[in-house]
């Protein structure tokens, strides 16, 4: 896994159960979907977060800066990246953290619904689309999935 560097020293990823991610995650989950993308805020905290791996990057001084989510059935969710971190790399350490998770779980492959915007980025890290768009929380998405066999694609 690739360290992604600020000026003072190397961000710290790790994966946590619920208990150990809610109150260092939601601020900035409420930030990313509530305030900057207008998902309600009641849709926000759903009942998969008890039963998902989260992935928590902090910047030196220990603040959340990234996040995002692993469930049982191998969907990653719930991707939010700080807007001062964005373009920097972090969204690809824990997207990568998260797929290392999976793999360490003995799935095959993982799945996501990417916000069309962002189909680039997910595409770079070896996730390929497939069906129709659709709409989330009044958002446009693309079902994605990654194969945990054989070709690992994408880079970070």
């Amino acid at each position: 896994m690739k360290n992604v560097e600020d000026r003072a020293g190397a961000l710290h990823i790790g994966i946590v159960d619920w208990p150990s991610a809610q109150a260092r995650v939601m601020p900035l989950r409420m930030r990313v979907f509530v305030v900057e993308q207008g998902v309600p805020a009641e849709i926000e905290l759903d009942e998969f977060d008890p039963q998902s791996r989260h992935a928590v990057a902090t910047g030196a001084d220990g603040s959340v800066i990234a996040t995002g989510r692993l469930l049982p059935d191998g969907h990653i969710g719930r991707m939010a990246v700080d807007a001062a971190w964005r373009g920097r790399g972090v969204g690809g350490v824990v997207l990568e953290a998260l797929v290392a998770e999976a793999g360490a779980r003995g799935m095959a492959e993982v799945l996501l619904n990417a916000q069309v915007q962002a189909l680039d980025f997910y595409r770079r890290h070896g996730f390929e689309e497939y069906g129709e768009i659709f709409m989330d929380a009044g958002i446009p998405h693309r079902a994605m999935r990654r194969s945990l066999t054989g070709r690992q694609g994408g880079n970070a």
